[in-house]
């Protein structure tokens, strides 16, 4: 179980927290809207209202004690910078602050930020990409270049196998499980064949699993 502080409920720092708590996280939230506070509570580990713009109020919360101290303001550009700062100054092992903007998150960094996430422009990208790969479920980034995708089984590769197919040489690609009824399997036989009920999980270029995607017959 690791230790985690959720600074400003918004969409993303609600769903973070919730998120969290959910993994089996223990986790604190902050917020100076007492409503907000009060709906969530009963849902994570420990729910305090404050400004955390008063160090006073950091301070009491002991911010060294957490493994991640999430910042997820973004409404208020100079109150994350604080905050953030504040943080560090305190001890606070790992910062993680929410941007919406480049020079936001240059900034951030600078006063000490250990990490920064773009969520909003980080889910556009995800969709872009998504849906612009024929018949993906899911995908996740691993680079600018590289990422895994879930896609149906092409109907010109039912029944046919890896050993058949030859896919990470024709195509750069690589086959690295597969996913029936919500389970994920490992394929660790060239000669197993693949069904039209599976999801694949490929990785890859970005333009190489576009390319493959494209070529494929349905």
């Amino acid at each position: 179980m690791r230790s985690m502080l959720v600074i400003g409920l918004g969409r993303f720092g609600s769903n973070l927290a919730l998120k969290l708590t959910e993994l089996g996280n223990e986790v604190l939230v902050v917020d100076k809207d007492d409503a907000v506070i009060e709906q969530i509570a009963p849902l994570v580990t420990r729910a305090q209202i404050g400004d955390c713009m008063d160090e006073s109020i950091l301070r009491s919360l002991g911010v060294r004690n957490f493994d991640v101290c999430f910042v997820c303001i973004s409404d208020d550009f100079q109150s994350s910078l604080e905050i953030t700062s504040l943080l560090k100054d305190l001890g606070a092992p790992y910062v993680v602050a929410k941007a919406n903007r480049d020079i936001h998150a240059k900034f951030l960094r600078k006063i000490g930020a250990d990490e920064v996430v773009y969520p909003e422009r980080d889910m556009a990208k995800r969709a872009a990409v998504r849906f612009s790969v024929a018949h993906a479920f899911d995908y996740i980034e691993l680079s600018e270049e590289y990422a895994l995708f879930e896609l149906e089984v092409p109907s010109s590769w039912v029944g046919k196998t890896l050993k058949d197919l030859d896919i990470r040489s024709r195509h750069s690609v690589n086959v690295i499980g597969v996913r029936e009824n919500g389970r994920v399997t490992p394929i660790t036989n060239a000669d197993r064949p693949f069904t039209a009920q599976e999801h694949l999980l490929l990785c890859g270029g970005k333009e190489d699993v576009l390319r493959l995607t494209s070529g494929s017959s349905r």
